[in-house]
């Protein structure tokens, strides 16, 4: 084999790597959204509940808080959290956000409205029965400035 030919093989092996490499990345930004693309800033809400379930998935984990409606109906509200690891870094953990714990969350709504069997929505900050209040959105994704991400820079 020549000094050519082994350098074209070398050059084809590198390219299907780099090929291969870019396409395993493509999915994950491709599944990844903006806030408004989901969710309404102009339909904050207040969900005051118990937890009923966490997701620790990537991209966002889900915390699910049941509520009770005026009328004793309970209702179910799926709210978008931010990724597992920076929930952990901000004191969500775990043994925090466990089933039965009672706690508020402010947020927004999804753009879709619906509530058939589950809301759905974005939550920025929980409050727990001790007052503690945590930011547990996701920062950089277009949500509202609103003051509960203590990382988000001040505006001038």
């Amino acid at each position: 084999m020549g000094q050519d030919e082994e350098g074209s093989m070398i050059r084809n092996a590198v390219s299907a790597l780099l090929l291969t490499a870019v396409l395993a990345i493509v999915p994950c930004a491709y599944a990844h959204h903006a806030f408004s693309a989901e969710f309404d800033a102009n339909a904050p809400i207040r969900v005051i509940g118990k937890v009923v379930m966490v997701e620790w998935i990537n991209p966002h984990a889900w915390v699910h808080v049941r509520m009770e409606r005026e009328d004793g109906a309970t209702l179910t509200w799926e709210l978008e959290a931010g990724t597992p690891n920076t929930l952990l870094r901000r004191g969500l953990t775990k043994t925090l956000l466990v089933p039965g714990t009672p706690v508020t969350v402010r947020g927004y709504q999804s753009k879709d409205r619906l509530c058939d069997p589950n809301c759905k929505g974005s939550g920025r900050d929980i409050t727990f029965q001790d007052g503690r209040k945590l930011f547990m959105g996701s920062s950089g994704t277009g949500a509202p400035r609103d003051g509960a991400d203590p990382s988000e820079p001040k505006r001038p």
